[in-house]
């Protein structure tokens, strides 16, 4: 989500028209609706609406921002905590449920630092973590709280074989592939399961990173599955957002309005993306497939502006999830009213004890909600 090479424009914008004429439509719009009109996509799954029993016990008392609303939440949500170097499941009511690693997690000699994102496995029993600036990508069996598989060095960067810099955003796919930006090395990879070499290289291996997909990528960071089985790719230099398939090929590329440092561009529903803008004040938007705004975020009186926000998602009823970094909390955002109506972890106060955050750097819903379960059934296979 984050990177340190960035150039390109920041796009102008005169939005207050669309804005306005969407809010109008949207204000009286049924919960399961989007920002766009579209529905929100449901799962493809046919996994149980249960919580994990692992997440299911709370280890903590409930520590929410008052005024929060558990509702919004349709379950447990997973918060990679970078600057705490470790990841924890909260549950609507602000109990952490869950949290790795605990004393005794890792083996002898293993680390686990800097956690930028995570995402539950297909299957909901794993969880993929991209340690970012340790260079690695770990996966941690949630009953066991043991990382079963890594790819990376850890602490040193490099593009060969095992090697990683800057990885972004991994995944895996349900057959076990793992998909993942590789930010530095200007790269996409797809990485065969238990395997320390990439089955694949979408791009260049290379530092010099510049939009020319497929060939060249301008500092990917992000690839996201969509309901058609492609990909989209987030690039930070030049602003733009690609659709991609398993093979490369390239259907779509786009800039996000108005957005200086586009992160973790995904799918609200078929046509309808929303990214958030790593940069302080943030922002937080949704646009079509022809790069025209249909909605950003405006805090209302009193509420903070975003800072250095990197990833939203969109949640089951039409609000938004995500992770404000410097802000050092999560929040759930209503699209219809500009309202945070959750939010974990206190504004601008780093921290590590209940009801705190530091840098929290990335998020997904529990089972059966989270991101891949979401979309298993129309992940593409290498």
């Amino acid at each position: 989500m984050r990177a340190v090479m960035r150039h390109g424009r920041q796009l102008g914008m005169s939005a207050s028209v669309l804005l306005a004429i969407l809010l109008a439509a949207c204000g009286t719009a049924a919960r399961p609706t989007g920002p766009t009109g579209h529905p929100i996509a449901k799962s493809s799954s046919s996994a149980s609406s249960t919580v994990p029993a692992a997440f299911e016990q709370p280890l903590t008392a409930p520590a929410l921002r008052p005024g929060s609303d558990p509702s919004v939440l349709p379950g447990p949500v997973l918060i990679a905590d970078r600057s705490n170097n470790r990841l924890i499941v909260v549950n609507p009511k602000g109990e952490i449920t869950w949290i790795f690693p605990r004393t005794g997690d890792l083996a002898p000699g293993q680390t686990f630092l800097v956690p930028d994102d995570a995402f539950f496995t297909p299957d909901g029993k794993e969880i993929v973590v991209t340690e970012e600036d340790d260079f690695v990508i770990s996966v941690v069996d949630v009953a066991t709280h043991r990382i079963v598989y890594r790819y990376g060095t850890p602490g040193a960067e490099g593009m060969g074989p095992n090697q990683l810099w800057n990885p972004d955003d991994a995944m895996m796919l349900p057959d076990g592939y793992i998909i993942t930006a590789d930010i530095k090395n200007c790269r996409i990879l797809l990485i065969a399961p238990g395997s320390h070499a990439p089955a694949s290289i979408i791009g260049t291996s290379t530092n010099a990173c510049y939009h020319d997909p497929p060939a060249h990528w301008g500092s990917p960071n992000g690839a996201f599955p969509m309901a058609n089985g492609h990909y989209l790719v987030t690039e930070i230099n030049g602003d733009w957002v690609d659709e991609i398939d398993l093979t490369g090929h390239v259907y779509n590329s786009i800039h996000p309005p108005g957005v200086s440092y586009p992160s973790d561009t995904n799918e609200v529903s078929p046509g309808a993306y929303v990214t958030v803008s790593y940069s302080n004040p943030g922002v937080l938007e949704t646009f079509n497939s022809s790069g025209a705004l249909l909605w950003q975020y405006a805090p209302l009186a009193g509420q903070p502006q975003l800072n250095q926000p990197s990833l939203a998602e969109p949640l089951p009823n039409g609000d938004f999830l995500l992770n404000d970094d410097y802000n050092q909390r999560v929040i759930v955002i209503d699209p219809r009213t500009d309202q945070v109506v959750w939010q974990y972890g206190i504004t601008g106060q780093p921290g590590s004890s209940p009801g705190y955050l530091d840098k929290p750097d990335g998020v997904d819903l529990a089972p059966p909600y989270s991101l891949d379960i979401r979309h298993a059934s129309s992940m593409g296979k290498p």
